[in-house]
């Protein structure tokens, strides 16, 4: 069986920028796909702050265009999905379910994956009116009205965001009590343009061509109501997609990936790397999981060339 010098697990910006520059340092990597190729931003619809296009880009269309440029470069793209690891050998072994790879270096950039509520509703109006990321999406409902679904510090983080060009945020909470830190919940109770409701959930998203209302249920009275409303953002956090790595990474609590130098790119074993969200809690942006998937890419390069495997 052949091994190749870098095998990158994940196709979003983290992965396809890893592949660029590992291509163009001639490491000859190979990039698995996974189920979600493109990542989060084949769900949205415009991106406005992802530097380069001045009038704003498609999500898919990016993604599209960034792989486009993955493939310029001679990476080979697997449209297979890694289901298991062992890193205690060398090479490093990747599996599918039906075959096996071997790699001297490894790049993870398997993204975090946002947490939905599951209604079969939801689907239809995500990118179109429903939305997991304020940062990336806030800016379209200026002097609108949304609701943030949630009682975490990430619902209130979001919500805060929100204030900046929403006119009213409502949180949206299935019991009466928060489970966010005690700070955040007096700055959201603080701020003036966010109200709370209790004791709720949202069972049906209803609209026609973009979300335009929400069907709700009291959860002690089990009353229904519908709401007029702009937007429903998510803040119920985010999975990040390690289960396959099967604790053979330093993970935190809450599955992402710990560097013991967050100042670089190597994780706990010499020679495999993380890159993105997979190992990024607090900015969770394309631009940023771009860097990361770069700095992979150079800090693989430079671990080969010590062991003399580039």
């Amino acid at each position: 069986m052949s091994v190749v010098k870098t095998a990158i697990i994940g196709a979003g910006p983290a992965g396809y920028t890893a592949a660029i520059y590992a291509a163009r340092a001639n490491l000859e990597p190979i990039l698995f796909e996974g189920m979600e190729p493109g990542g989060q931003l084949t769900i949205t619809t415009e991106v406005e702050n992802f530097p380069g296009f001045p009038e704003g880009i498609m999500g898919p269309v990016l993604m599209e265009n960034i792989r486009a440029q993955v493939e310029r470069f001679g990476t080979k793209i697997i449209s297979d999905v890694i289901t298991d690891v062992d890193f205690s050998q060398k090479p490093f072994v990747l599996k599918t379910a039906e075959e096996e790879y071997r790699a001297h270096s490894v790049i993870i950039a398997t993204g975090a994956s946002a947490r939905w509520m599951g209604l079969e509703s939801e689907a239809r109006f995500r990118g179109r009116g429903i939305s997991a990321c304020a940062t990336c999406d806030g800016a379209f409902f200026r002097e609108k009205e949304v609701i943030v679904v949630g009682g975490g510090d990430t619902a209130m983080e979001e919500a805060m965001f929100l204030t900046k060009f929403a006119k009213k945020v409502y949180i949206l909470h299935r019991r009466d009590t928060l489970r966010a830190s005690k700070i955040m919940q007096e700055r959201a109770s603080a701020n003036e343009k966010i109200s709370f409701i209790w004791n709720t959930v949202i069972t049906e998203f209803q609209g026609a061509l973009k979300l335009d209302s929400v069907k709700l249920k009291n959860t002690k009275t089990g009353e229904e109501s519908i709401m007029k409303i702009d937007g429903v953002f998510m803040g119920l956090g985010h999975d990040p997609n390690t289960g396959f790595l099967k604790s053979q990474i330093h993970i935190d609590e809450n599955g992402f990936i710990v560097l013991p130098n967050p100042g670089t790119t190597h994780t706990n074993i010499p020679g495999v790397f993380a890159a993105g969200d997979v190992m990024d809690q607090r900015y969770r942006q394309a631009i940023t999981a771009a860097g990361r998937g770069c700095a992979a890419a150079l800090d693989s390069e430079k671990y080969l060339q010590e062991h003399n495997l580039a």
